[in-house]
């Protein structure tokens, strides 16, 4: 199958400023591609330029195994976007609010219909959109931005600004779209915990600079989990610890312990319980999205990349 977006070596330079340094990216088709990164790191540029909106100054954007400047409005056509929050009629229906659209795209009648059903829209399409709850707005931008029954979808910040449950709507919808209507997703966000819901592959920049790209799973394989212990006696118990050449973070009765090799948790317990004392709490915790977000981020805090 094409791959839907593919950039290569791209840079990005604003007067002195680099906004994008080189970066590679490679978006699996239906797949929903999570884009991550802190403000500053160049994801809005990266996206305004996929959109054909910025050239870039170096490097290469293809769309479906096309050059995007050679082929750039059979490319576009492709693609449905939804910025932040949409533009919609208050003081028109649902319905009313994607035949406007339609019209303009030239599409047959039967894909309001279809719009409409993809983002459990249809009961309420005669409903004056002013009615329509955070969630159901931004549903509604989703179905106008599904109208043209597109390859690509793009969303950039798509739950800003929505309650939980207006939040919960939307993940919900887009974890379901490459299923139900074949589409890759595009998804640049900086809320971790609901990317990380619903994204089956993960790019994150920093500084402009790519520092990962690959599945949740290969991501996690990137660290060994930790084993976090609660104790009663934490300074002897941290002392022990580190004289055995373990590395040791300690928050009041909590300890912190970095794997060594594999992570034996069971040969630690027995180790501070033959020293009498008493372990209370033990458990392995995985790190989360928001873990190797703030190590692979943090490592750039403050640096900027060199020119091309």
């Amino acid at each position: 199958m094409e791959i839907p977006v593919r950039l290569e070596d791209v840079w990005k330079r604003y007067a002195a400023t680099e906004a994008v340094c080189g970066l590679s990216l490679s978006v699996p088709p239906q797949s929903v591609y999570g884009f991550l990164g802190p403000n500053g790191a160049g994801k809005s540029t990266t996206i305004r330029m996929v959109l054909g909106l910025q050239r870039p100054n170096r490097g290469g954007i293809s769309l479906f195994g096309r050059p995007l400047a050679a082929e750039r409005m059979a490319s576009l056509r492709r693609i449905g976007s939804l910025v932040e929050s949409p533009s919609l009629y208050l003081h028109l229906t649902g319905r009313e609010n994607l035949e406007v659209h339609r019209r303009l795209m030239g599409l047959a009648r039967r894909a309001i219909d279809e719009a409409l059903e993809t983002v459990d829209l249809l009961p309420v399409a005669g409903r004056l959109v002013r009615n329509y709850s955070s969630g159901m707005k931004q549903r509604l931008g989703l179905a106008q931005a599904l109208l043209g029954n597109p390859d690509l979808l793009l969303l950039d910040e798509p739950t800003n600004g929505l309650d939980p449950a207006g939040i919960h709507e939307v993940r919900t919808l887009v974890r379901g779209l490459p299923g139900r209507r074949g589409v890759t997703v595009f998804l640049s966000s900086h809320l971790l915990a609901e990317v990380e819901q619903v994204a089956t592959h993960l790019a994150i920049v920093a500084q402009g600079r790519l520092k990962f790209e690959g599945t949740r799973a290969a991501l996690q394989t990137r660290s060994r989990p930790m084993v976090v212990i609660e104790v009663d006696q934490p300074e002897r118990a941290q002392a022990l610890l580190t004289q055995a050449g373990r590395a040791v973070t300690r928050e009041g009765r909590r300890l912190t312990i970095a794997p060594d090799g594999a992570c034996q948790a069971a040969g630690i317990n027995a180790m501070l319980v033959a020293a009498g004392i008493a372990v209370s709490q033990l458990v392995t915790q995985h790190p989360t999205l928001e873990d190797f977000f703030l190590e692979l981020t943090g490592l750039q805090a403050g640096k900027e990349c060199a020119g091309p």
